[in-house]
């Protein structure tokens, strides 16, 4: 059955103050439990997108015109206060590089536990297994050992699925991966990508994944988006982006891949089931 409102409907245009529209009166949505991907060459707008979905972009100098429906919620009328009660809580984001994204200076255990305690109250024994279950969820172990490393002591593949493990503690509405691949090798790039498929499948949560890369994009995504100069120029379903693209940019992409055989990852088969996640009080 079709929502009455998607989760998120937005509709923005973004200037930077030494350049002007970065996001061109840009419209996007996605449905509750959907994964949309967002592609395009770099400058084309994805990570302000992100930004401007977080509310982040007035670190950067800025200014946001449109609205940004969450929920039911315009997110530009919100103040700062309740813009931190959403962020981490309904909607959470992973970043490309993990070794950056991770304080550098606290152990794992330590930066997992404030995660889950800036959104939820609870006991000392609630949080730890709110954080093992995190953990199993992205096939991480839980034990005292691996809590007491610090992120230089992580592989990279191991450090995105910590900042995966954070970013879902709170079972958010939508997870924001921002080219959360980029930096792994090609093994550890599949991985990452049907541990997203089975968190959207185990958690009905909405993905929003953006790369630059095409065939990773349609291998896990219900529709693609295309941008290019800030604009949407065409958004669809994977088969009908591959087989009949329609915009003369998403032809040239097209175009211009290697091989245009594609597949849905396969579901991982694991006892560590994210239905573990305890929901936060």
């Amino acid at each position: 059955m079709t929502p009455e409102f998607p989760l998120l409907s937005a509709r923005l245009s973004v200037d930077y103050r030494n350049k002007r529209g970065v996001l061109k009166n840009l419209c996007l949505e996605i449905q509750r439990g959907e994964i949309v991907g967002l592609v395009g060459e770099s400058g084309s707008g994805k990570s302000t997108l992100a930004l401007a979905l977080l509310q982040l972009l007035e670190l950067k100098g800025a200014k946001v015109q449109g609205e940004i429906i969450f929920q039911g919620e315009n997110l530009l009328q919100k103040g700062e206060s309740q813009l931190r009660d959403i962020r981490g809580r309904q909607m959470s984001v992973v970043l490309q590089s993990p070794l950056t994204s991770l304080n550098p200076a606290l152990r794992i255990g330590t930066q997992l536990k404030e995660a889950w305690r800036a959104h939820a109250n609870g006991t000392r024994e609630q949080c730890h297994a709110a954080v093992s279950a995190a953990l199993r969820s992205v096939s991480l172990p839980d034990d005292e050992e691996f809590l007491k490393r610090c992120p230089s002591q992580l592989s990279v593949g191991q450090g995105q699925r910590v900042t995966i493990a954070m970013a879902i503690l709170h079972r958010p509405a939508l997870l924001i991966a921002d080219e959360p691949t980029s930096a792994l090798d090609t093994i550890t790039q599949s991985e990452i990508l049907t541990l997203f498929s089975r968190l959207n499948s185990e958690l009905d949560m909405a993905i929003l994944y953006i790369s630059h890369d095409l065939l990773s994009v349609a291998a896990l995504c219900h529709r693609v988006a295309i941008l290019r100069d800030g604009e949407i120029v065409e958004c669809d379903e994977p088969d009908a982006i591959f087989e009949s693209p329609r915009h003369p940019y998403t032809q040239r992409l097209i175009a211009a891949l290697p091989s245009r055989h594609w597949q849905k990852p396969v579901q991982e088969s694991s006892d560590r089931s994210t239905e573990e996640l305890p929901v936060p009080e």
